[in-house]
């Protein structure tokens, strides 16, 4: 059967299931619930900040690809959980590498806030 949804109403659809997702997400995973608190004092933060529009940018969206990659770890935890609670060496790596993209998304937001306030502030 052919999906015949185009244009707007497509639009439209998509849009409801990306509210769903984030709905979802802050529901049920702590993490990101934790993550978005501190995205949003983030971007008050760095909309405060006396500093240059790209710097701002690139401060909002190093917090913002935080909030992305936690997103895609909880959608493979979900999807390595729905498929059994048994342990498997590679469900546990599925869900390690997902963990270990969170941690490289928040390092890089460090470094990118470190380095732009250490600049503005010297």
């Amino acid at each position: 059967m052919a999906n015949n949804t185009t244009g707007l109403t497509r639009i439209i659809k998509a849009a409801g299931y990306s509210w769903k997702g984030l709905r979802a997400a802050w529901k049920n995973e702590a993490a990101f619930r934790q993550e978005a608190v501190a995205v949003i004092a983030a971007i008050i933060i760095a909309c405060w900040l006396d500093v240059d529009p790209m710097s701002r940018l690139f401060l909002i969206s190093s917090v913002m690809l935080v909030m992305i990659v936690e997103i895609l770890n909880s959608a493979i935890e979900a999807v390595v959980d729905r498929i059994g609670p048994e342990f498997h060496e590679l469900s546990g790596r599925a869900k390690d590498m997902g963990s270990a993209a969170v941690l490289l998304s928040i390092i890089l937001a460090l470094v990118v806030w470190v380095t732009l306030l250490w600049q503005h502030l010297r």
